[in-house]
């Protein structure tokens, strides 16, 4: 399920308050204790351990730069037969969620982790295509205008497909660092 709002295009997070740019990095995230926070009791729609007993499924985490101070999750895993990256869970920090607080944190937080997606659909030979369920309706079409995903609904009534080019648009705007840090 992708529940982030596409606010702002920066290359980097945004610090909403001051509009410094925050460098950010991403790390993959293997242990299931380290996940038990990041739960649907606070703020992270589903409890993100629960996503690791799939041995399918790789998570990653956008954080800024230097620190484990995590802005976003994304649940990846491959898929051969849509030729793409399916995005099992993507979600936005709490404090960076508009749809939770009146005024986020960071802007860029859900673009990043769309980049991130992409990414990695490249790497697994890919070219970048990516595929997942959009949360509701109008996140779809928030989708489907921002970063000019397809509609194909196929399996889930708001599922889409962002094609290999769209996908390198997305990997143009924004800057972070891959690092071999796991938690």
């Amino acid at each position: 399920m992708i529940n982030v709002w596409i606010d702002e295009m920066t290359p980097c997070l945004k610090d909403n308050l001051t509009g410094e740019l925050i460098s950010t990095e991403v790390l993959r995230v293997r242990r299931k204790s380290f996940l038990q926070k990041f739960n649907r009791k606070n703020g992270w729609y589903v409890n993100w351990a629960d996503l690791l007993k799939d041995s399918m499924v790789e998570v990653y985490a956008l954080v800024v730069a230097g620190t484990v101070d995590i802005q976003g999750l994304v649940a990846l895993q491959k898929s051969d037969d849509m030729q793409a990256v399916y995005v099992a869970w993507m979600c936005t920090a709490p404090q960076n969620n508009k749809l939770l607080v009146s005024e986020p944190k960071y802007s860029g937080a859900g673009g990043h982790l769309f980049a991130i997606a992409a990414n990695k659909s490249v790497e697994y030979n890919y070219n970048g295509a990516i595929t997942g369920n959009a949360a509701n309706a109008e996140l779809l079409e928030h989708y489907c205008k921002t970063f000019h995903a397809d509609f194909l609904g196929m399996l889930h009534p708001y599922q889409m497909m962002i094609d290999e080019e769209n996908a390198a648009k997305i990997m143009e705007v924004y800057d972070y660092e891959w690092t071999d840090d796991e938690l």
